[in-house]
C-alpha cells in the first residue's frame, strides 16, 4: 500500500527503524492537500531545524514512483498518482484476517445482579464488552468473555428477607423478575422506618454464607429464574459467553486471598472490620472482611482477578464495569500490586459512562427501570411500522424488523464515545437518516442490491468479485472522481480503525469508521452510474460496490448488529 511505501521511504531518508515514519502520517484535514501528511514539528529539536525547512528538505529529497510530495509550511504532503496506486489500493481493500499473536485477554462483561431485571441499564456493559470482544479476536487476540453475575452478597440477604415476610411462591413463579424487584423495593422502602429489617438481612446472609439449606435453596430458586430470563435477552441481542462464573464460583477461593494477605502483613483492623490500607496510594483502606466476619466486593474480586491470571491464563484482564466504580478497581488493582502479583499491571477497567432515560438515572432500589426487553420490542415495533409503509412487499419482514430494531439500539449505544453520558431516545435510535445504524444497515443493503442487479444482468458477474488482475488494467484507466477516489481510500483504513479502537478500547472508533463508509458510498453512489456505466467504469464501481458492502457488514458484525441483505 503507498501509505507503506511513503513511510519506508521516509524512514530511509531521516536513518529511522523501520516502520517508525508510517505511524506518524495523518490524513490531511481537506483532501485538496494530498492524500497524506507528515507533520515535522518533532524533527526540530533532533534536527536543529525550523519544521518548515525540514518539510522543504525532505520534499526536495524524497523519490518514489507514482507519489508526488511537496511541503505546506511544517507539513510534508503526498499526492498519489491515480492510475499508479489504484489496482493496489483495492486489492488492500479486500484484506485479510490479522494472525494469532499469542496474547490472552479476559473481558469482564455484562454482570447483571440475580433477582434484578435486565434494565437499560445494563445494556452497555454487555454491548460494550461484546463488541470490545469481537474487535480483540479480530485484531489476532485469544479472547475470553466472562460474564460475572452478581448472584452473592449483602442484597441476598435482604431478598430473602423481604420474601420471607412479604413474598409469595405464586406470584414469583408467574413473573420471577418483576416480583423480585417488587420485594427487593419494598424491603428498602420499608427497611426506612424499621431498622430491625437490615439486622435481619444481615442474619440471612451470614447464613447462607455458612451454608444454612433453607438460605440456600431460596437463593438457587432466585439464581435459576434469573439466569432463565437473562439468556433470553442475550439471545435477542447475539451476545454469548465464554464462561458464566457468578460471585458465588469463588467461594471456596477467597479463604486463601484473605489468608495470604494476613500472611503477608497486610491486614489490619478497622472498627471491627479488616481492611488493607492504601494510605500511599491515596486511596481509602480496601475493606476485605466487615465485622461481622462476611466478604465483600474486593475480597471476591481479588480471588476472581488471580483465578483468571492463574487458571485462566490471561495475559490481559479487562472490567468493562461503569465510571462509579473506578475507586473500587483502583483499590483492587493496589491490593494486588501489595500481593506481589506483578501482573496487576495488565488489569485495566474499562469504564463507561451512564446510560439516563429521558434524563433520569435509573435505579433498582427504588424502582425506576426501564425493562430492556420493554425497549428491544418497541424499537423493533417502530421498525416494523418503517417497513410497513416503504416496503410492504420485502420477504421475512419479521425477522428483518426485529434485525433493524435492536441494532439501532446497540448501535445508539456504540456510536457515543463510551465513557460519555448517554440520554437515551428510541425515537433517534430508530432512524433510516443520520448517524444511526438503519442508516448504516439500509446502505449496506442498498450495495447488496446494486451487487444483485448486476449479477442478473451480466454473465460476467455471476462468478462474483472481480479478480484483482481482470480490473487492474480497469482500475489504472479509470477517471478516478473525488467521490470514487475518498471512497477507495477510506475502504483501505479498516484495519487502521481496528487498531485504533483495540487500543483506546473504544468501539465507537468502529462505529464511526462505518458513519464514514456509508455517507462516502451513498456520495459515490448519487454521483457515479453503476449499473449503466461504461464496461471499464463498471467494473471498478462494482468492485467499489462490493468492497463497500464487505466492509459495512464487516463493521457491523464487530459491533454486534445485523446487517440484512434487503430492507
Amino acid at each position: 500500500m503507498s501509505l507503506a511505501q511513503i513511510g519506508a521511504e521516509l524512514d530511509i531518508l531521516l536513518e529511522w527503524k523501520k516502520g517508525t515514519a508510517e505511524a506518524m502520517l495523518e490524513l490531511p484535514p481537506n483532501p485538496e492537500l494530498g492524500d497524506a501528511a507528515f507533520p515535522c514539528f518533532t524533527l526540530a529539536k533532533s534536527l536543529r531545524k525550523a519544521p518548515q525547512q525540514i518539510a522543504s528538505d525532505l520534499a526536495e529529497r524524497f523519490k518514489l514512483e507514482g507519489t508526488e510530495a511537496s511541503a505546506a509550511g511544517p507539513y510534508l504532503n503526498f499526492r498519489f498518482d491515480r492510475s499508479v496506486h489504484s489496482a493496489s489500493l483495492l486489492l488492500q481493500a479486500e484484506g485479510q484476517a490479522a494472525a494469532p499473536n499469542g496474547q490472552t485477554v479476559v473481558i469482564d462483561m455484562s454482570s447483571p445482579n440475580i433477582a434484578k431485571p435486565f434494565g437499560v441499564g445494563h445494556l452497555r456493559s454487555t454491548v460494550i464488552g461484546a463488541a470490545l470482544y469481537r474487535m480483540y479476536t479480530e485484531a489476532g487476540y485469544r479472547t475470553i468473555s466472562v460474564n460475572h453475575l452478581g448472584d452473592w452478597g449483602t442484597q441476598f440477604g435482604k431478598q430473602i428477607t423481604a420474601y420471607k415476610r412479604w413474598g409469595s411462591e405464586e406470584r414469583l413463579k408467574a413473573a420471577p423478575i418483576r416480583e423480585s424487584l417488587s420485594l427487593y423495593v419494598r424491603f428498602h422502602d420499608e427497611a426506612v422506618n424499621d431498622p430491625t429489617l437490615e439486622t435481619e438481612a444481615r442474619d440471612w446472609f451470614r447464613r447462607l454464607e455458612s451454608g444454612d439449606e433453607e438460605a440456600l435453596g431460596l437463593w438457587r430458586y432466585f439464581v435459576d429464574v434469573s439466569l432463565s430470563e437473562f439468556d433470553r435477552m442475550y439471545g435477542r441481542l447475539g451476545v454469548s459467553f465464554d464462561k458464566v462464573l457468578g460471585e458465588s464460583f469463588y467461594n471456596d477461593k477467597m479463604g486463601a486471598v484473605v489468608e495470604e494477605l494476613r500472611t503477608k502483613g497486610l491486614l489490619e483492623e478497622s472498627e471491627g472490620a479488616q481492611v488493607v490500607r492504601l494510605d500511599d496510594e491515596e486511596m481509602p483502606p480496601c475493606l476485605i472482611l466487615k465485622s461481622d466476619g462476611t466478604t465483600i466486593y474486593p475480597t471476591r474480586d481479588l480471588a476472581t482477578a488471580i483465578y483468571r491470571h492463574d487458571v485462566l491464563q490471561a495475559d490481559k484482564l479487562l472490567y468493562v464495569v461503569g465510571a462509579e466504580q473506578t475507586l473500587h478497581f483502583r483499590q483492587v488493582f493496589a491490593v494486588l500490586r501489595k500481593m506481589g502479583r506483578k501482573w496487576a499491571s495488565a488489569c485495566q477497567h474499562i469504564p463507561f459512562g451512564l446510560m439516563k432515560f429521558e434524563g433520569k438515572k435509573m435505579s433498582t432500589r427504588k424502582g425506576k427501570v426501564v425493562f430492556l426487553e420493554e425497549v428491544l420490542d418497541e424499537a423493533v415495533a417502530r421498525a416494523t411500522a418503517i417497513i410497513e409503509e416503504k416496503n410492504p412487499q420485502l420477504q421475512n419482514r419479521e425477522a428483518i424488523a426485529e434485525a433493524i430494531g435492536i441494532g439501532a439500539i446497540v448501535f445508539g449505544d456504540l456510536k457515543n464515545n463510551r465513557i460519555g453520558e448517554i440520554n437515551f431516545s428510541i425515537e433517534e435510535a430508530v432512524q433510516f437518516e443520520g448517524e444511526t445504524g438503519p442508516y448504516v444497515q439500509y446502505t449496506h443493503a442498498r450495495a447488496r442490491s446494486v451487487l444483485r442487479k448486476a449479477k442478473e444482468g451480466s454473465a460476467e458477474a455471476q462468478n462474483g468479485a472481480a479478480e484483482y488482475e481482470s480490473i487492474k488494467a480497469s482500475a489504472s484507466a479509470y477517471h478516478w472522481d473525488e467521490a470514487s477516489w475518498e471512497l477507495l481510500k477510506r475502504l483501505c483504513d479498516y484495519q487502521t480503525e481496528l487498531q485504533r479502537g483495540v487500543q483506546r478500547q473504544e468501539p465507537s472508533v468502529v462505529a464511526r469508521y462505518a458513519l464514514d463508509l456509508a455517507k462516502m458510498f451513498n456520495r459515490f453512489y448519487h454521483h457515479n452510474k453503476v449499473l449503466s456505466a461504461a464496461a471499464g467504469d463498471k467494473e471498478v464501481r462494482l468492485e467499489l460496490t462490493r468492497l463497500t458492502a464487505e466492509r459495512l457488514r464487516w463493521a457491523l458484525d464487530l459491533l454486534g448488529v445485523r446487517s440484512p441483505k434487503e430492507i
